[in-house]
This record gives structure tokens, sequence and C-alpha cells, in this order.
């Protein structure tokens, strides 16, 4: 899956925790080699999953994985038959993306400023570059120093598969970016006795992590009664408020890297709320009001990766 399919850490060990999920099962019914395994028990293993209530999201994952690394074991000539050939994939209940209202966005990104602290300022970066550029929080966390340049007013990140895509920044981005890197970030390296060439790093001076940021999301969203929100939904928002401030589609789709259009158009149904004025149509975002930009079809393999 990571050298020959490209799939991400995250996509890979998603099936890692669903395969050994099958392990353990087959292993409590006896069997021990992957030869043994027929078609009962693979059906034995779903209904088990059915019975602990398992959403049907997990279980189309887990037969998707299932199904999968079978049809490997097959054309690896490790076993003979594959006991999965009869099973169709579940199907899935799709349900649209969520955005919040650009007002709520401001509510949000102000929430930082409240702080002067090296962490307030750090914070009021990463939601304005999340925002101002629809990037996923795994590459949000993995930018280094070297890959924004202010002074071109543009961040390069590396999506799915390798996928490389230079993205604009908006005034207010640039701004928060300039004030946590002149000051603010030189604070958090101090905590740490190795250097690190991370954008964002946490109270200990070493790169922040997606559960890092997922914490603190969380404590601004509680704040403004967002208790859902999820870093997600801020990449949603942005797509939606592009959209629906005239950008085009295929515009939308290069910012957000998505290989496929189908997968951005569903943005083009999803309605926010409010009509967005903050997108020109077919130009980089304009900067009125705070200057901010404003900016399911989800492959079944991709749908931890692209949640995270």
């Amino acid at each position: 899956m990571a050298s020959e399919r490209g799939m991400s850490v995250n996509t890979t060990a998603a099936y890692r925790t669903d395969l050994d999920q099958l392990g353990t099962y087959l292993r409590g019914q006896g069997v021990a080699e992957w030869q043994t395994v027929d078609h009962n028990h693979v059906m034995g293993f779903l209904i088990f999953l059915r019975e602990r209530r398992y959403a049907n999201s997990t279980v189309a994952r887990r037969t998707a994985a299932v199904k999968s690394f079978f049809s490997y074991l097959v054309a690896q000539s490790l076993i003979d038959s594959d006991p999965t050939e009869q099973i169709d994939s579940p199907k899935v209940d799709r349900f649209p993306p969520k955005a919040i209202s650009p007002h709520q966005v401001d509510e949000l990104l102000e929430l930082p400023l409240r702080s002067s602290s090296p962490e307030g300022l750090r914070d009021k970066a990463m939601l304005e570059l999340l925002y101002a550029t629809g990037m996923r929080v795994s590459e949000l966390v993995a930018l280094e120093v070297d890959d924004v340049t202010l002074d071109q007013t543009s961040v390069r990140c590396s999506g799915r598969a390798g996928r490389e895509r230079v993205l604009p920044l908006t005034g207010t981005a640039v701004t928060a970016l300039e004030e946590y890197l002149d000051t603010s970030r030189s604070q958090l390296a101090r905590n740490s006795d190795e250097s690190s060439a991370a954008l964002f790093l946490n109270h200990r001076g070493k790169r922040l992590t997606r559960q890092g940021f997922w914490l603190i999301l969380k404590g601004y969203a509680e704040q403004v009664g967002l208790h859902d929100l999820t870093p997600h939904m801020l990449r949603h928002s942005f797509a939606a408020h592009m959209l629906s401030g005239g950008a085009e589609l295929r515009e939308v789709q290069a910012l957000l890297g998505h290989a496929s259009l189908s997968t951005t158009q569903i943005y083009a149904h999803l309605n926010s709320g409010k009509a967005s004025t903050r997108a020109a149509k077919g130009a980089p975002p304009q900067e009125p009001r705070n200057g901010r930009q404003n900016g399911l079809h989800v492959e079944l393999v991709a749908q931890v990766e692209d949640e995270q």
C-alpha cells in the first residue's frame, strides 16, 4: 500500500488496525493460518462487527480492508483461493460535509488574540493558515519553516501520494505567520534541546502533532459554542465559502489537492447558511473586512486520511 499504491501513513495505519482486529477474531475461532480461512470465517467476522453496533462506515472500511488483503494474498500466491470473493462491500450512507458560517469563522479565528503568549500567537497563525488554504491538518503539522515564503505570500505543502501544491496566502495569514515567526517560535524552540525544522512547535519545542492540534481547536471551539467542530470542518468551510463567493470548481479542486473533480463537486451543493463575498470569481480571494480568504464523494480507502 505504501510503496506501490502511494497510500499515506494514516491510511495504512487504519488498514493495519482493521486487519489486527480480523486476526484477533480468527485466533479466537481457532484459525492459525491464512490458508485455512474460508467464506464462513469472514462472514462471521462481519457479523461480529454488526453485533457490536459498529457504524456502517466502519464496517464498510473493515470489509474493504479484508477484501483487499485477501486479494493481495491470492496475487502473491500465498493462498489458493479468495474467501471474500462472494462478499459484496456494504453500501455506506454518505453524509454531506458540514461547514460553519463566515461569521463563526471570524469568531473562532479571533479567540487566540486574547492571549499574547507564544502559544496564542502560534494558534492564531495555525488557524489563519488552515482556513486561508484549506489544507488538511496532517499537511499543516508537517509543514517546515522553509515551506513558507512570506514575501511571495505562499506556502508549499505535500498532499497524498506526494503530490505537492503551492497555495496562496491572504494578508491576515501572512501577518499572523510573521508575528509567530518573529517572536513566538523562537521562544517555544528554547524549550527543547534539539533544533527542529517544523513550522509549528508545541510547548516542549517539538513538532506539534495532529492530536495536539485537535485539542487546541477543541478548546477554542467550545468557547464559541461549536462543540462538534472538527479540523476538517474548517477545510469544508474553506471550500464552501470559496464556491459560494464565485470561485471556479477546478480552482478549488487544485487548492484542496483533490485528484478527482467529483470529490470537490459535493461542496457546490453545500449551503453554509450565508452567501460569502470573500472570494472573487476566477481570481485569488480579495481582502474584505478582516482580510481573510473565503474561502461526498470520499474514497473508502482514503476516508481516514482525508479526515485528518
